[in-house]
Order: structure tokens, then C-alpha cells, then sequence
């Protein structure tokens, strides 16, 4: 029986790949968290919850990631095949607010991961979940290629490219099976309320305007645009991505040339004007509800636009099980049904 470790099931993402594998697979899941940043007990409850049959396969230990794994704490881990580690700071501008908490944290839990990788032997599968703007914006009508270099603009971007860096560099020293993903924006229910669609909706809950940063041009605004995907999606290809990925050479030692790269893209790439109108219309709201900002002024660090080229992952086989519309309803409709997700923050 597979034993994976999962990093931040208390986490957006983190936990919708909790349920996710409780559904789909038959192994145990250890989660390991320290509810430090936006991971939430109440998300993991609501997935145990939902999943009844299966919380047996469930452990959760609490641990502050900064900090190295003891042995005390590893032996109550127990034997792990897969490390899926999803825990980190996420949010640009909390991150340009204020970026030593985020490069502190998402560095040092990086480092704490890989330390504790070192002493499993039989560790078949060490899963980095990134995000696409390590590389930066795209030009318009482009996409990022797997392994482009490089080039994040604020300091969220630069620690997340800081982890696959640190990743690699363990991968070569240390031969840890090591594999890294870069995925899009993610939608979904219980998304923390500092994220766009979740503020989007609740913004017009409130019946207040929603900002959208935009580049001024001669007749109006022009918005930045982003990939989207509900998480069930991203759950499904990091679950892909463990059934799957061993079939390949993974470590140095066995002939790989570097660590597998696998995108992880929106389903469908909207302007971010675009994407308040779709969820006003979801919520029978028809007029517009949209207050431009420069986003030079309001927010230095911005990147207009991301897109990533679906690449290994798709090659494979691996298609999107929830259609962009699909989620996106389903996320609005659960959250106006569930307000208290939005009406404060935490």
C-alpha cells in the first residue's frame, strides 16, 4: 500500500488533493502542517467529512515546517513513498507588503522537506508543486515552454523559483527522485478570500465595485489575463503525476538528464475584466461592476499576463477532468451558498 506525505492539506490546493486522493486512490495519506499560513483545520474536517469511509486512511500531524523533522516526529510519520509538498506562502501582495516572512518560510520549508527526503531510502517520488510565475509575465500570444528560465518579478515568484532551485540542487547532490510542477491560477470552494475570484464574489455580494488592475490605453483599459483551473483539476494531474512519473528515469543515478517538469495549465485563459463579468452573470448580475486600476501604481511586481504550453503532462495522456465553465459555476454557486468562506478573513 502506498503511503504518500502531503504538505499543507490544510491549505486551498492542499486539500482539494486530499479528497481527491481519498477518491481515488487506496494507500494512506500523512499530512503534515502547521496551520501557520492560511492552512485551515476546518478544510481538512470538511473533506474527512465528506469522505467518512476513508478518514482511517488519514493522519494528521501538526509541525512547523521551518523547522527540521525530528525523529521523534519522523518515526510518528512513519515509512513514506511519495512526498507530494504543496506548503507554502502564497500571495503576491502580502508577499510585496512584506517579503522576508515569505522567502523565510517557503525557503526553510523547502529545506526542511528535502532534509527529511534524505533519510528514506526507498522514497520513490519527491512532487515540488510550483506556480507559473516563476517565469514571469508572457508576451502576448505566447506561452512558457518547460524549463524557460526564469525571471519572477515580485518576492512571492522569486521564493517559489527559490524552492526549485534548492530542489534541483538536491536532486543533483543527493539523488532525491525529485519532480516539479508549475500550474496556473486555481479556482475552487473554500478558496482563501485574499484571492481574486473569491474577492471578485464577495465584492459583489457586498454590492461594492470590484478592482481590476489594467494597463491604461487611448480608449479605455487594457486588463492582464490569466489561466484558470478549478483545483480538482490540479489534484488530478499531480495524481497523474504520481501514478505515472515513475515509469520514467527520475534520479541522476538512473540515467535522468534533469528533474521532470510538468505544466500544469488553466483550462481556458481569461482577461481578468473578463472573468468579473462571468462570475456577475453567474450571480444574475448584468451591468458591470469594475473599477480599473493602474496597476504600475497600485501593484509594482505585477505581471500582465501568464500562459503556460501544456508540454509532458498532456504528451502523456493527462486531459482536465472539470471544464472551465464547470468549475467556475461551481465555485461561484458553492460560495454564495456558503458565505462564512468569505465574510471573513483568516
Amino acid at each position: 500500500m502506498t503511503r504518500i506525505l502531503l504538505t499543507g492539506a490544510g491549505g486551498f490546493i492542499g486539500h482539494h488533493t486530499l479528497g481527491h486522493f481519498l477518491k481515488n486512490t487506496d494507500g494512506e495519506i500523512v499530512c503534515l502542517e502547521s496551520f501557520r499560513n492560511k492552512g485551515l483545520s476546518s478544510r481538512i474536517r470538511e473533506i474527512l467529512e465528506e469522505n467518512e469511509s476513508e478518514r482511517h486512511r488519514v493522519t494528521v500531524i501538526y509541525h512547523d515546517l521551518k523547522a527540521p523533522i525530528d525523529s521523534i516526529t519522523a518515526a510518528k510519520i512513519g515509512s513514506i513513498d511519495v512526498i507530494v509538498n504543496i506548503a507554502s506562502e502564497s500571495h503576491v501582495d502580502r508577499s510585496i507588503e512584506n517579503p522576508r516572512p515569505f522567502v523565510e518560510n517557503n525557503v526553510m520549508l523547502m529545506l526542511t522537506m528535502l532534509e527529511y527526503a534524505r533519510q528514506l531510502p526507498d522514497l520513490k517520488l519527491f512532487v515540488q508543486v510550483s506556480t507559473d510565475e516563476v517565469y514571469g509575465p508572457v508576451a502576448e500570444g505566447t506561452l512558457h515552454k518547460e524549463y524557460d528560465t526564469p525571471l519572477p518579478s515580485n518576492p512571492y515568484s522569486a521564493s517559489k523559483a527559490s524552492q526549485e532551485a534548492i530542489a534541483i540542487s538536491y536532486w543533483r547532490t543527493y539523488d532525491i527522485p525529485v519532480v516539479i510542477t508549475n500550474t496556473m491560477n486555481n479556482i475552487g470552494e473554500r478558496q482563501d478570500p485574499e484571492k481574486f475570484v473569491p474577492k471578485v464574489i464577495k465584492k459583489l455580494m457586498a454590492g461594492e465595485k470590484v478592482p481590476v488592475h489594467a494597463q491604461p490605453i487611448e480608449n479605455g483599459w487594457l486588463a492582464g489575463s490569466r489561466g484558470y483551473l478549478h483545483a480538482i483539476n490540479h489534484a488530478d494531474a499531480i495524481l497523474f503525476i504520481v501514478k505515472n512519473a515513475p515509469m520514467h528515469p527520475l534520479k541522476k543515478s538512473q540515467g535522468a538528464e534533469r528533474p521532470l517538469r510538468f505544466h500544469v495549465p488553466g483550462t481556458q485563459r481569461v482577461a481578468n475584466d473578463e472573468m468579473v463579468d462571468l462570475i456577475a452573470n453567474f450571480m444574475g448580475i448584468t451591468e458591470s461592476q469594475i473599477e480599473y486600476q493602474d496597476y504600475e501604481q497600485k501593484r509594482p511586481g505585477h505581471d500582465p499576463n501568464y500562459g503556460l504550453e501544456p508540454g509532458t503532462l498532456h504528451a502523456m495522456g493527462w486531459e482536465p477532468p472539470v471544464p472551465f465553465i464547470e468549475g467556475l459555476k461551481r465555485t461561484v454557486d458553492w460560495t454564495v451558498a456558503n458565505p462564512a468562506w468569505v465574510e471573513n478573513e483568516y
